[in-house]
């Protein structure tokens, strides 16, 4: 395999506002639609952590075998950050990070503050 133009992959970061914060409370939603995208794009989950704060904000961040997937909400400012990351040394996965952050966008119903790509 030659590894002279070898990139690991896409790593996107979002800033988000949305206009109605209900979905910021809700992990168990998230990790729900957030598996099902997993499944969509054929990727593998090798680990979650979840913690939900007393004012019902959460963080996650899903541990997968090509990178992580991690949010941040903070539903008193009606924002959220999100980081999405896939590398594999066999393919570009690039358009799977592009898709996935767009179904992201939708899920919120989300305004785009910062998208931030950077290709490591």
């Amino acid at each position: 395999m030659d590894t002279s133009d070898y990139s690991p992959g896409l790593h996107q970061l979002l800033t988000l506002r949305v206009s109605v914060s209900d979905k910021l409370t809700e992990s168990k939603d998230f990790i729900l639609f957030t598996k099902e995208l997993l499944a969509k794009f054929e990727l593998e989950q090798v680990g979650l952590a979840v913690h939900d704060f007393e004012n019902r904000s959460f963080t996650l961040a899903f541990c997968l075998k090509e990178s992580h997937i991690c949010i941040h909400t903070w539903p008193e400012f009606k924002q959220l950050t999100l980081d999405v990351y896939l590398c594999n040394y066999l393919q570009d996965n690039s358009e799977k990070v592009k898709a996935i952050s767009e179904a992201f966008i939708g899920y919120f119903e989300a305004e785009v503050i910062n998208n931030f790509q950077i290709n490591r």
